[in-house]
């Protein structure tokens, strides 16, 4: 069911919400979050598709947010809201509202947003694109529990990251930290069948996807040995190698899809550990509404402390004033890591982040 609204008001909406709930037969409302949707008219659909698949598993009520530009002065000055309400099929499990924001509105959609909240329930706020540089400061990332953003979709992933740590506030997390879950899950797994001392990491992937530094500072915060950040022609991450006291620990995925995992004195694995969609991630990150240490700490390790296979810093390219630090300089003196170090600094964090 669809219900088009021209030139209205949340409380048009939430009249036409509870009609249209009357109509298809279920008054109940049986929701158990609000999720904002803040993008643009481009990515508007595949941001919605992905979560009414999303829905599937965490029945909500979807708050599209569209700022429409507006091509003169005078419309500019004119503030309109259309809204379009979704039920039943057209919304997967939940409720959708698209909202399209028109002149000086544009500037308040925290005021059209706020009536339309479920009242008691958790709110999440997800930004697909263009998301702002301090999330948990903006209108309606104020009014959330949990503000998703991907670094992914930056024009500077890397540059991105290090505003993301500026910034962090409890409850701010990335779909890029969240599409390495699998990743970290298999390499804690690996550490904890062997009983040896890491000593270096060498981490693999695509040169713009943050995923990679991501998983890099992880490695490095938990492990507290050097990790370099080499590059590839993907898809995305591509290999992880760990140099250990009892031989190399080698988790390399080339097709995207399927992995081999490599422990000297143990015969090769092939595990899943293919690329997800977006449904996936959004469906993982609303399993828990809780703030994300694990992440908060990999990202305040700092990329330019990762190190490239040219030695130089892995945000920038190499500058007469400017000098990479490695990770190793901040390590303790008695490195190599012990394998009871990676156990308590690596395994349980991956583990306890990979059951989100």
């Amino acid at each position: 069911m669809k219900i088009d609204l021209t030139d209205s008001t949340a409380s048009k909406i939430n009249k036409a919400l509870v009609q249209g709930r009357r109509a298809i037969g279920t008054p109940a409302v049986g929701m158990v979050l609000t999720l904002v949707i803040v993008t643009d008219e481009e990515n508007a659909y595949d941001a919605l598709k992905a979560a009414n698949e999303a829905s599937r598993e965490h029945p909500s009520r979807t708050l599209v947010v569209i700022r429409r530009v507006s091509r003169s002065p005078r419309d500019r000055t004119k503030s309109r809201l259309d809204a379009e309400v979704r039920l039943g099929a057209e919304a997967g499990t939940g409720e959708t509202v698209v909202l399209r924001l028109y002149g000086e509105v544009v500037d308040h959609a925290d005021s059209v947003v706020l009536p339309l909240l479920l009242p008691d329930a958790p709110v999440v706020v997800w930004w697909p694109v263009n998301s702002p540089l301090d999330p948990a400061k903006d209108p309606l990332g104020a009014l959330a529990q949990r503000r998703v953003t991907d670094t992914y979709a930056a024009e500077a992933p890397v540059r991105e990251l290090n505003a993301r740590a500026d910034a962090y506030a409890p409850g701010d997390t990335d779909l890029s930290w969240t599409r390495i879950t699998p990743w970290r899950s298999m390499l804690a797994a690996a550490l904890d069948q062997v009983v040896c001392d890491v000593s270096a990491v060498e981490v693999e992937g695509e040169e713009f996807n943050p995923s990679c530094e991501l998983l890099a500072m992880w490695l490095a915060d938990r492990l507290k040995v050097p990790v370099r950040r080499s590059q590839s022609s993907g898809p995305g991450l591509t290999a992880v190698r760990m140099e250990t006291s009892c031989g190399p620990i080698v988790l390399d995925r080339a097709d995207g899809s399927l992995a081999t995992l490599s422990i000297d004195g143990q015969p090769d694995r092939a595990v899943a550990l293919k690329r997800r969609d977006t449904s996936e991630l959004i469906a993982e990150e609303l399993r828990r509404l809780d703030p994300d240490d694990t992440y908060a700490s990999a990202l305040r390790y700092g990329v330019e402390r990762l190190t490239t296979s040219s030695g130089e810093s892995s945000d920038q390219p190499p500058a007469p004033a400017r000098t990479a630090v490695k990770a190793a300089d901040k390590a303790p003196a008695k490195a190599p890591a012990k394998k009871a170090a990676a156990k308590t600094g690596a395994s349980a964090p991956a583990k306890k982040a990979a059951s989100k």
